[in-house]
């Protein structure tokens, strides 16, 4: 692996390391850690890595790298900058035969996901996208159980992403994350809807395996001064007839990632929390409530697969990243040795989630401006 951005500093590119490194399947030999050279040059340093691998910039990186003998260059390339820096690299690591591995959301416009769709198609490479929350053992439980049609037909779908980090005018300080996130020239057209509204779509979306069609969104930007959305509130209608709510806030005091999701069904409903992520709690209509928990009983293969440790051994963020970066490798790995990809391996976020959740974006955003109106997605 090649990686383009997280040098010192970096909160999310150390996240990658560590979840990329976890199963023994990649190892990190090269990287363009920063625009500043210098900067670069020392946070490679400080991985350890071979000091000609250490480049000054992410085309140093590409050009370079594909110049060495095919058994010595990296195989993909991790892209883990700020939103806006996404593109550039993403578009010139395809056009150069780099698999891409690239944190969310996948760009900063709606046309350049499109540009990276192309590219991507055309390339017949593999696209990796973080969204890491669909990594963990409960989720892919809840999913198979909603795939094997053991809830019933869905009706109805509550997802939430509150947050309390940005309940002050943190922008104005030296907070490096919080004047990014907060600047629509690097974060985009929207700010909390944007950086977790997309983790709670894309969750939603992946666990239900249903679609949103319409949304009605209304975002707000609660501390005086701020340029982008810090709280929103969405309604939600999806492709089988279901409805839901989906809000994301940066600005509920006191919350740390409470990301949570519950999903109904005719005979049952199931309710999972990312701060709580070992257990899934499924309700019935006519018996008792049940309690899954990671690497206990009778799980579906998708949860088994998923995880690593024994019972009563907690597993969390990190390794849902892990899954994330696992099954790409082993794609990546088995394409290599030109055998097939199962199901279970080809179970990460790619090139479609991305345009999905830019499309959620624009949507949003639009609905909003236009006093909460519905606007088909």
């Amino acid at each position: 692996m090649g990686m383009i951005g997280g040098g010192r500093g970096a909160f999310i590119g150390a996240i990658h390391r560590m979840a990329a490194n976890l199963d023994g399947q990649i190892e990190l030999v090269a990287g363009a850690f920063s625009s500043n050279p210098e900067r670069s040059r020392l946070s490679g340093e400080d991985l350890f890595l071979d000091k000609s691998r250490i480049y000054d910039s992410y085309q140093d990186l590409i050009l370079k790298e594909k110049a060495l003998p095919e058994s010595q260059r990296i195989d993909f390339i991790s892209i883990v900058t700020p939103n806006h820096l996404h593109f550039e690299p993403a578009k010139m690591a395809l056009e150069n035969g780099f698999h891409v591995m690239c944190d969310k959301p996948l760009c900063l416009t709606l046309a350049e996901a499109n540009t990276l769709k192309e590219l991507k198609e055309k390339s017949n490479l593999f696209f990796g996208l973080t969204h890491n929350y669909t990594g963990y053992p409960m989720v892919k439980q809840a999913k198979a159980m909603i795939e094997n049609n053991e809830l019933g037909k869905i009706r109805k779908v509550v997802v939430e992403y509150p947050q309390g980090w940005l309940s002050t005018f943190l922008e104005g300080s030296d907070q490096k994350q919080a004047a990014w996130r907060t600047d629509p020239a690097r974060s985009g057209i929207a700010g909390a809807m944007g950086d977790i509204g997309t983790h709670a779509e894309n969750l939603c979306e992946y666990i239900t395996g249903l679609k949103i069609t319409e949304l009605c969104a209304d975002l707000s930007a609660m501390v005086e001064g701020r340029q982008l959305d810090d709280d929103g509130n969405v309604l939600v209608r999806f492709n089988n007839g279901a409805k839901g709510i989906l809000y994301a806030s940066q600005i509920s005091a006191g919350e740390e990632n409470n990301l949570r999701i519950r999903v109904y069904g005719e005979l049952g409903g199931i309710e999972w929390a990312q701060m709580e992520p070992n257990t899934l709690q499924v309700k019935w209509l006519e018996k008792s409530m049940e309690v899954y928990r990671t690497g206990v009983g009778a799980l579906y293969p998708q949860a088994q697969a998923n995880t690593r440790l024994p019972s009563g051994h907690p597993e969390g963020y990190i390794e849902a990243f892990a899954n994330i970066y696992k099954n790409f490798a082993t794609s990546i790995q088995l394409s290599l040795k030109g055998k097939s990809i199962n199901a279970v391996h080809a179970d990460y976020p790619g090139i479609e989630d991305g345009i999905r959740g830019m499309e959620f974006i624009y949507k949003v955003v639009e609905s909003s401006n236009n006093n909460s109106t519905w606007v088909n997605l």
